[in-house]
């Protein structure tokens, strides 16, 4: 019962921005899959949860525009290295993840959705285009949160 008190009470008062950040939310990431194309899913999946954070937790470390650009760049070079490795798959696919969590944390540009970019890249491709969809993709909801920081509010 408490739980419902304070999920009603915070969403009473921030309804205009839970609603609002939302839809700049789908409307941004719909840009990006219709830009990017299907063929770009499993890349552009980890951005879901970058989306998520630079909406809803704008003011967080991970919402930062260094952790979410560096983070990323560590998640691109982390499963591009494991890509090339011939590893078995049970091996490079956790050292890809397990290494860029190393780095973000080393270089304190925690970032979590780049985990995922790891894994996504040692599992589907390494190329300049994959490159280009998820640095693209990070410049760009990170720009968005920089331009909007002003308007937006933690929503967690």
């Amino acid at each position: 019962m408490e739980l419902e008190a304070a999920i009603g009470t915070k969403f009473r008062k921030l309804w205009k921005h839970y609603f609002l950040q939302s839809i700049l939310a789908t409307t941004l990431f719909s840009i990006l899959v219709v830009i990017l194309g299907r063929e770009k899913m499993v890349l552009i999946s980890t951005m879901g949860a970058t989306t998520f954070i630079v909406f809803a937790m704008p003011n967080s470390v991970s919402a930062k525009r260094r952790n979410v650009v560096g983070g990323h760049l560590i998640g691109l070079a982390s499963g591009a290295i494991f890509y090339f490795i011939a590893l078995p798959y049970f091996l490079g696919y956790p050292l890809a993840v397990g290494i860029a969590i190393f780095f973000m944390v080393a270089l304190d540009v925690e970032h979590p959705p780049a985990a995922g970019t790891a894994l996504a890249v040692v599992i589907n491709e390494v190329s300049c285009d994959a490159f280009v969809t998820i640095m693209l993709s990070a410049v760009i909801l990170s720009q968005c949160r920089h331009y909007l920081r002003g308007h937006f509010k933690n929503l967690l």
